[in-house]
C-alpha cells in the first residue's frame, strides 16, 4: 500500500541527514568563530595593558624631566645671579676705573648673563607649564600701566640707535581681568625678539580691542621677516628660523612656544603675519574678562 503522505521514507531520511549535517557544520564554525573571538579579545586586552603601561613610563619620563629641569634651572640661577651682580659692580666703577677694553669685555659678560638668565627661565616655565604647575592669578589692571613698565623693562636694553621702540597709548581698551604678569611675559618675548632681528627701523608695540569682548596685542617690527613656509612651526618648541642673525644669537627656541602656551592659559591664542626681508606682526589676543572672574568691582562701571 501507497505511503499516505506521498512521501519517499528514503528521500526523508536524506534530507534529515543532510539538515543534521549542516547543523553540524554551523555548529562548528561558531565553535571556532567563538574561539577565535575568545583569542582576540585576549589580544586586545593585551593590546590595553601594553598602551596602558607605555602611558604610565611616558607620564613617569615627562614628570623627571620636568623635575630635572626645574632643579637645573633654579641651580643655575644662583651663578647666574652672582655673575651679573659683579659685572654691574664692574660696570659701575665701583673698585676703580676700566679701560675702554676692559668695559667692552665686562658688556660682554653682562650680555651673555641676561642671555643665559631667559634660557634658564624658559626652561623653567617649560617644566611648570608640563607640570601643570603654572597658576594663573587674575586682576583688574590697566593696560597703560603694563605699556609702562615695559617701556622702563626694555629702555636699558633697547640701546641700537637706527631702531626705535614705540608704545602705541591703547585703543578703546578697558580695564582687563587677567593675568598682567603672563600677558607681560608674553609681550615682552616678542618684544625681546623683535629686537633680536631687527637691524634698523621700529619696533611698534599696540593694543586694540577686538568686538566686544576681546583685546588684540600686536608687536610689529621692520626686521628680517619670515618666510611664509616657516609661519606653522615657529610657535613649536625649540624651533629657530635658520639665518645669518639666528647663527649670531644664542636662546632655545622656547620664547614663542612658552607665548603660546601662556596665552592659552589666559584664554586667548597667538598668531603671525610676516613675509621674508619685510618685517613681522606677532599677535596676541585675550579676552577682556577671564572666565570665573570674581563680582565685578565697584568701580568697574567707570570703565569703558
Amino acid at each position: 500500500m501507497n505511503d499516505v503522505t506521498g512521501l519517499d521514507p528514503d528521500t526523508t531520511s536524506e534530507r534529515s541527514d543532510d539538515l543534521a549535517g549542516a547543523l553540524a557544520a554551523a555548529e562548528s564554525e561558531l565553535v571556532a568563530l567563538r574561539s577565535e573571538l575568545e583569542e582576540t579579545n585576549r589580544g586586545v586586552l593585551a593590546l590595553y595593558a601594553e598602551l596602558d603601561s607605555q602611558a604610565d613610563h611616558l607620564r613617569q619620563a615627562t614628570e623627571l624631566k620636568s623635575r630635572f629641569l626645574a632643579y637645573m634651572s633654579h641651580e643655575f640661577r644662583t651663578p647666574i645671579g652672582a655673575i651679573q651682580s659683579i659685572a654691574r659692580i664692574l660696570q659701575d666703577r665701583v673698585d676703580g676705573p676700566l679701560t675702554d677694553e676692559q668695559a667692552k669685555q665686562v658688556g660682554f659678560i653682562q650680555t651673555t648673563s641676561a642671555e643665559f638668565a631667559d634660557m634658564v627661565n624658559d626652561l623653567l616655565d617649560l617644566a611648570k607649564l608640563e607640570a601643570g604647575r603654572i597658576e594663573v592669578s587674575p586682576a583688574w589692571f590697566e593696560m597703560v600701566d603694563v605699556f609702562s613698565a615695559l617701556r622702563g623693562m626694555f629702555k636699558p636694553i633697547a640701546v641700537n640707535p637706527e631702531v626705535t621702540l614705540i608704545f602705541e597709548e591703547p585703543v578703546d581698551v578697558p580695564k582687563l581681568f587677567s593675568d598682567d604678569r603672563k600677558l607681560a611675559q608674553i609681550l615682552r618675548n616678542f618684544i625681546s625678539n623683535a629686537l633680536k632681528f631687527t637691524l634698523r627701523g621700529e619696533i611698534r608695540v599696540s593694543a586694540t580691542r577686538v568686538g566686544e569682548d576681546s583685546v588684540q596685542f600686536a608687536v610689529s617690527d621692520t626686521g628680517i621677516g619670515i618666510a611664509s613656509q616657516f609661519h606653522h612651526a615657529i610657535f613649536q618648541d625649540y624651533t629657530q628660523i635658520d639665518s645669518p642673525i639666528q647663527k649670531r644669537l644664542r636662546g632655545t627656541g622656547l620664547g614663542l612656544s612658552l607665548s603660546k602656551r601662556l596665552a592659552q592659559l589666559l584664554g586667548g591664542d597667538v598668531a603671525v603675519q610676516s613675509e621674508s626681508q619685510k618685517g613681522s606682526t606677532f599677535y596676541v589676543t585675550i579676552p577682556i574678562t577671564l572666565a570665573l572672574q570674581p563680582a565685578t568691582p565697584a568701580d568697574q562701571h567707570t570703565s569703558p
